[in-house]
């Protein structure tokens, strides 16, 4: 398969280097300093192209990519959900593929799965107050994660008692604090810790008077997230339109 990378920073590195092992070819890579390339030949010729920038130019780069022919995996976040359904018409209507995910690891995969069915048990214990943290890395422009909203979206979708998220206490860089608001019963609250040089951490705690409930996905390096996403771009170059997690992982 031929693939071509938007955005060369670590993940990007990564990408390329489990692509490579799995026997594909990588035919361009756009980033910062070359950006008009992806409206040139080398990357027309691409089955296949993956997408991990940043939130003020990840929509862009997407739209430049179908125009060039070019089915899409994107993994960047904090964009998505003010063009979704644009991204769904343009695959619908015009025959464009993208894959966007938030996160592309098989074990948030399967944390999403136990985050959706815990809920759907705690649906009938009100007593439990349900609380999510997320840490990442001092790089890191969005918050709270692209992660933590679409599980944040899967105890919202179960568990009655909340029907929206808000961005609680931020903890800086330097270990400062940004008090978020306040939620109300009916929000789910999502703080988010910037420190060192975290890959991802994403903790939700179900508490009540009697006891508490923890469950935790903890990604140890970039790797996992990597693979996901040429496993991903295989599961592309064969399947089209609006596509997820859901579609590569059926669980």
């Amino acid at each position: 398969m031929k693939i071509a990378l938007i955005g060369y920073g670590k993940m990007g590195k990564e990408i390329e280097r489990i692509a490579l092992g799995r026997g594909h070819e990588i035919v361009s890579i756009i980033d910062l300093d070359n950006r008009d390339e992806i409206f040139g030949s080398a990357f027309a010729t691409a089955d296949v192209a993956i997408e991990f920038t940043a939130p003020a130019v990840a929509y862009q780069n997407c739209k430049d990519a179908m125009a060039a022919g070019v089915k899409v995996v994107s993994g960047s976040t904090g964009w998505i959900h003010n063009h979704e359904e644009e991204m769904r018409k343009m695959c619908s209507e015009d025959g464009k593929t993208l894959f966007w995910s938030s996160n592309f690891s098989l074990g948030v995969a399967i944390f999403s799965a136990v985050n959706r069915y815990l809920a759907k048990i705690m649906n009938r214990f009100a007593d439990y107050s349900v609380e999510m943290t997320e840490t990442h890395h001092i790089h890191k422009l969005d918050a709270p994660s692209g992660t933590a909203i679409t599980l944040g979206e899967g105890i919202i979708e179960n568990l009655d008692r909340k029907n929206s998220w808000i961005l609680g206490d931020i903890t800086n860089p330097d270990g400062s604090t940004t008090k978020g608001a306040d939620a109300t019963t009916e929000q789910l609250k999502i703080n988010a810790i910037r420190r060192d040089e975290v890959p991802g951490i994403h903790t939700i705690r179900y508490d009540s008077e009697a006891d508490s409930i923890t469950i935790t996905h903890d990604a140890k390096n970039r790797s996992g997230f990597a693979l996901g996403a040429v496993l991903a771009a295989e599961y592309v170059k064969e399947n089209s339109g609006f596509l997820g997690m859901k579609d590569l992982f059926n669980f």
